[in-house]
């Protein structure tokens, strides 16, 4: 099972080979519009929005995610 995350946890993952960090702000449980961007969330597959160092939101499923 994937581990759970809060709002306020700090954690990072991998894109395009570059490690970037963000801030968890809220779980998602239902199809969700994120920057223009459909997230599939759903109470089996959650995602996690994550705000950016760069101030930026993205959705990431809880498996990408690793806390920093």
């Amino acid at each position: 099972m994937a581990e759970e995350f809060k709002r306020g946890d700090r954690v990072e993952w991998s894109f395009r080979g570059h490690a970037v960090r963000g801030t968890v702000r809220r779980r998602l449980t239902k199809r969700t519009e994120i920057n223009g961007r459909m997230a599939a969330a759903s109470e089996d597959d959650p995602r996690y929005v994550v705000r950016t160092e760069s101030g930026s939101d993205v959705a990431h499923r809880p498996q990408a995610l690793r806390r920093v």
